[in-house]
């Protein structure tokens, strides 16, 4: 979803002003330290003081945590956030998928719908991925189009820079268009769901802290650049998306580009969530289809699923702002810090306890706003 969220941030930014530079910066810095404390929960002292991998995925972290509960409460708690996000994740890939091949080819008397069922065909191949290996590849591909185009909004906007103006910039804010700018910044960064699986697919897990520093160091920098460029291109005519600003040819490209990096971002949450439920189904084999069968039928009915929630779901938007607002503020701030608090109390400092209880009570505030204002939207819509 990091494509999409950046994309909006120029709009974030026409509605936060000056303090929407410094939530780019302090989202970055609060992702990138939920995400360590995530993976420090995956680790435990020995008897000599050398750091075990005594956990494998975010659910072990869970039923660690409320074992004195139930051994496996916290768990199906935590799959069930997991499946359900990475199931909305998936599902949007898809809506926007259609919705850019349909003002990509606005000439073409196909419906947005069919256009999504066309983009669907081309995610067959995702039943027979059964490997981190080659969806990583792909994550690297679109990576590489992401790179794309920021470089195609950038460089135009670097060809406007004779109508730049600092004046554009609002010093009084409304709080409702200010909590919703909090939210696609700070969701912009989020990838705590999938961290503990590519932390213990690296060759080198020691240079996993060293890792994140440098991605979200580098991903707030470009995130900075990208919002204050557009926005000092275009001002208060900024849009939701910021390439319906562009002119109509480089509009159509990026659009097509977008298409591409949505189609290959497709295959890291739909590869997430099926690893998820099967190894509930075959307890806890995560690395290994025990039957292949089975694997593949997973693979097919989750695929099916998010056609399907793509054609029938109504006002998408709204409801996956509010499941986002659920399940993004709770994978990505509250339980991270929870579980850190739970496992690690003794051996945290006291600032160490004061930053986890602090980012807790943040996501607990987004999370909150989140939902109220989703929820106003759909009381709005539905009259």
């Amino acid at each position: 979803l990091q494509g999409i969220f950046v994309l909006g941030l120029p709009y974030a930014l026409l509605h936060s002003g000056y303090s929407g530079l410094l939530l780019i910066v302090l989202a970055a810095a609060l992702c990138c330290y939920t995400g360590k404390i995530l993976i420090a929960c995956l680790y435990e002292e020995n008897e000599d003081g050398q750091l075990l991998r005594v956990r494998d995925t975010y659910e072990d972290i869970a039923n660690a945590c409320c074992k004195k509960l139930s051994p496996s409460l916290g768990g199906m708690v935590v799959n069930v956030t997991q499946v359900v996000e990475l199931i909305m994740t998936c599902v949007l890939y898809l809506v926007v998928s259609g919705n850019l091949l349909s003002h990509s080819f606005p000439y073409v008397p196909v419906t947005e719908k069919t256009w999504s069922v066309i983009a669907f065909v081309t995610l067959l191949p995702c039943v027979f991925i059964r490997t981190l290996k080659i969806v990583s590849k792909l994550s690297q591909l679109c990576s590489l189009v992401h790179f794309v185009i920021i470089l195609v909004v950038i460089t135009y906007c670097l060809t406007q820079t004779h109508q730049w103006s600092w004046a554009k910039f609002r010093l009084s804010l409304e709080f409702e268009d200010f909590l919703v700018s909090v939210g696609v910044i700070i969701f912009s960064y989020t990838s705590q769901i999938f961290l503990p699986t590519l932390e213990g697919h690296m060759k080198n897990p020691g240079e996993f802290r060293c890792m994140l520093n440098w991605t979200h160091f580098f991903a707030c920098i470009l995130k900075t650049t990208f919002a204050l460029t557009a926005f000092l291109t275009w001002g208060e005519k900024t849009k939701e998306v910021i390439t319906d600003n562009l002119p109509s040819f480089f509009e159509t490209l990026v659009n097509l580009c977008l298409l591409t990096k949505a189609l290959l971002s497709y295959p890291l949450p739909f590869f997430a969530a099926t690893e998820i439920v099967y190894s509930c189904i075959s307890k806890g084999n995560h690395s290994n289809y025990r039957s292949p069968l089975l694997a593949l039928a997973v693979r097919s009915s989750f695929l099916l699923l998010t056609l399907l929630m793509s054609m029938f779901t109504p006002h998408f938007a709204l409801l996956m702002g509010l499941s986002g607002s659920v399940t993004g503020a709770a994978m990505t701030f509250l339980l991270p810090s929870l579980f850190h608090l739970k496992l690690k109390w003794k051996k945290l400092s006291f600032l160490e306890k004061c930053a986890d209880i602090s980012v807790f009570i943040l996501g607990f505030l987004c999370s909150l706003a989140g939902i109220v204002c989703s929820i106003k939207g759909l009381l709005e819509v539905f009259g």
